[in-house]
């Protein structure tokens, strides 16, 4: 017997709920000649992007290497990577990448050129379908909050709208928590190093 998969959204399955929170019927196609759709469907990718870019626990990896290219020394910017930073423990501060022309360039030595293999820290961009369900409903949350801000600007509905984001975004940060493994000293992912406690980022969620 299958096993269910009631627990893995698609963005056709998203598209719908945020559809219903604006008072409008269900498609079955994503079709983007429908002006509502087209509305919801690129709201649900731009709010995407944006959560992931914050960098949590199911989308970061550490120690990701980064091989540079036999002949020209340089390292291609993956196109599904959100951010890069090279690990702290493996390199110090010996580089400060960034991506230009869609390479690697280390802005502290002012090259493109790597001479040895990477360790980095990679925010992933993921497909919607594997961003975990938790998150999956606190990106949908906020995304049919800005749609129906975009489509029918009622503000009671607004209002209920910012409601179901903020419970389903606490939902999300204790995903979060809990799947980190973090403690008070902020250590991580198999790691013994000391992270200072970040403001910025908690303002940012």
């Amino acid at each position: 017997m299958p096993a269910p998969t009631y627990a893995v959204s698609t963005e056709l399955d998203a598209v719908n709920q945020m559809l219903s929170s604006v008072g409008q019927a269900p498609v079955t196609t994503l079709d983007l000649q429908n002006p509502e759709v087209a509305i919801v469907l690129t709201t649900l990718r731009e709010v995407n992007k944006q959560v992931q870019s914050e960098g949590w626990v199911f989308n970061t990896e550490r120690k990701y290497v980064l091989t540079p290219d036999s002949v020209t020394n340089e390292i291609a910017f993956p196109t599904n990577a959100l951010s890069i930073d090279t690990n702290f423990n493996e390199h110090q501060s010996t580089y400060d990448p960034v991506r230009r022309n869609g390479k690697l360039y280390d802005r502290l030595n002012h090259t493109f050129t790597w001479t040895t293999d990477i360790y980095a820290d990679i925010v992933w961009y993921l497909a919607f379908e594997d961003v975990p369900p938790i998150v999956q409903n606190y990106i949908v949350a906020r995304a049919a909050r800005l749609s129906a801000t975009k489509m029918i600007g009622d503000k009671e509905i607004t209002t209920l709208l910012a409601e179901q984001e903020g419970q389903t975004k606490s939902a999300a940060l204790e995903y979060e928590c809990n799947q980190g493994d973090y403690s008070i000293f902020g250590w991580q992912d198999g790691t013994n190093y000391y992270n200072s406690y970040q403001p910025y980022t908690a303002l940012m969620r």
